[in-house]
């Protein structure tokens, strides 16, 4: 039986990270609601660590960043006029840097993201952020069909244990790894950690 490959490798595609040089980096939903509200995400500290990392060399290099925030409902999850919606110290935004607030799990759904990108002349996106399976997922498979090469940085991502159709619980490792495995088949490159990303 032959070794299974991904769609990208099968088209001989470019299967390299993208660079700070040419992307945009967009950092999805790393709000307190992750750390320590309703929704509290194994790895979470880690995955923030990963993503102060990229953060840190975006502004460096002078690519241009954009933080999205899922605005939830008030006095519910992702309250953002409550300290559960607010973005986490580590990936705090600049007064520079441009915050989208979003009301689905797709960060283009309902929001100015395709205009703004538009606007940064860049067409390939460096992606991270929370959850793996959910908002990332359905981001970075919606910026492919508006024409654009994404790259997933897999340890700046977290997502938390699910229940299983059928009975059980698929747990965080798993579905983050399953998610990501997914993605890398047609919809973005996977970097494993922060510094696979080039300049």
């Amino acid at each position: 039986m032959s070794k299974p490959k991904t769609l990208l490798a099968l088209s001989c595609a470019n299967t390299n990270p993208g660079t700070l040089s040419n992307s945009t980096l967009i950092i999805i939903d790393c709000q307190q609601e992750y750390v320590d509200g309703m929704l509290p995400l194994p790895g979470v500290q880690d995955a923030l660590s990963a993503v102060s990392d990229i953060l840190s060399r975006a502004r460096n290099s002078g690519a241009p960043v954009i933080h999205v925030a899922h605005k939830g409902t008030v006095g519910g999850a992702f309250d953002r006029t409550a300290a559960s919606g607010q973005i986490v110290s580590q990936a705090a935004p600049l007064k520079t840097e441009l915050v989208i607030e979003k009301p689905l799990p797709n960060a283009f759904a309902g929001t100015t993201l395709a205009e703004d990108l538009i606007r940064t002349g860049r067409k390939e996106l460096i992606v991270c952020g929370f959850m793996t399976h959910m908002c990332i997922s359905s981001t970075v498979r919606a910026s492919l069909d508006l024409g654009y090469r994404n790259t997933v940085i897999g340890n700046a991502c977290a997502t938390r244990d699910l229940p299983m159709v059928g009975g059980g619980v698929l747990d965080a490792a798993a579905l983050h790894r399953a998610s990501l495995t997914a993605l890398a088949d047609r919809f973005a490159v996977i970097a494993g950690k922060s510094g696979d990303i080039p300049d």
